[in-house]
């Protein structure tokens, strides 16, 4: 396991969601500071407001190729080439864990759309695999960056 992936769990553990986690660990290195990255992360924990729709780890790993790679006009090149990295980036991650939808990675566990976050208990973290999906995100986008690195040797 990473050092990113570790402080991405010890993020998440200490009660920042599940794409602030992701996000966190990778957001200084492509110059957003901690707490803007916080703040802009804070809607897609829980699949997105706690509606289990797209993975929090998902999207806060988008957010981070994002500020890796996007660039700032509006191109349908530089569209076609970001949606690319988004697209692998979902499929490498679906490829591991079966889907990148939030409440069918939380298989037998109730999906409300209650906004209230559920208690960080032990059962808590032994029923979820939220800290696992964590260091999956951070680690799928670690050896993305690193695979677009010797593309461009």
């Amino acid at each position: 396991m990473s050092k990113r992936s570790e402080k991405a769990k010890e993020l998440f553990k200490a009660g920042y969601n599940c794409s602030q986690a992701v996000l966190g660990v990778f957001c200084e290195e492509f110059g957003m500071d901690f707490d803007t990255a916080l703040k802009i992360s804070s809607s897609f924990g829980g699949g997105m407001g706690r509606m289990r729709e797209v993975c929090g780890t998902v999207s806060g790993m988008f957010m981070a190729a994002g500020l890796a790679f996007a660039k700032t006009d509006s191109s349908p090149g530089n569209k076609k080439e970001q949606y690319k990295i988004v697209q692998e980036l979902a499929m490498e991650f679906k490829n591991k864990n079966g889907s990148i939808i939030c409440r069918e990675l939380l298989q037998g566990i109730e999906n409300s759309a209650n906004p209230t976050p559920s208690p960080r208990t032990e059962a808590y973290y032994k029923k979820r695999p939220c800290i696992e999906l964590v260091a999956d995100s951070v680690e799928i986008f670690e050896k993305f960056l690193e695979k677009s690195k010797q593309n461009i040797k």
